[in-house]
């Protein structure tokens, strides 16, 4: 896997929404969240600015989700159910991008992914100290 690619398109599971995103930070921004819907969504994200995202298609299959104080908005295909991507709370300036989404990417293929604090949110306590990473999701296969 590349972690360095700077541009790339994805899509939902049944191909309904596609997608283009450059990423200024290529797969390295990987991570997961520990908040009460991240816990049960439990994707791996990478981060890419808002204008860095373009929906190529599908655009009125998306189906949007909010919650608690409604500023990170989720979104995922109406048609199979695939969570695409975000807007984040801790930085309304950049979505979160289903990595299982893009094309050639599989959560597998990282294999160390950080995991946030998002139980005690860093838009709730702004004067917490330290990055906010509270552990590390391990993928080790099978010999």
């Amino acid at each position: 896997m590349n972690k360095d690619i700077s541009e790339i398109d994805g899509s939902c599971h049944c191909g309904g929404v596609r997608f283009h995103v450059r990423l200024a930070d290529g797969l390295h921004s990987a991570r997961r969240c520990d908040c009460s819907y991240c816990r049960m969504r439990g994707a791996v994200v990478v981060s890419a600015r808002l204008e860095d995202f373009q929906i190529t298609a599908g655009a009125e299959l998306l189906t949007l989700y909010e919650f608690h104080t409604r500023t990170a908005k989720h979104y995922f295909c109406s048609r199979c159910g695939i969570y695409t991507h975000h807007q984040r709370r801790s930085d309304p300036q950049l979505y979160g991008i289903n990595a299982a989404c893009l094309e050639g990417v599989s959560p597998f293929d990282f294999a160390e992914v950080p995991v946030n604090d998002g139980t005690v949110h860093p838009s709730d306590h702004p004067d917490r100290k330290g990055d906010g990473v509270i552990g590390v999701l391990r993928f080790v296969p099978k010999a």
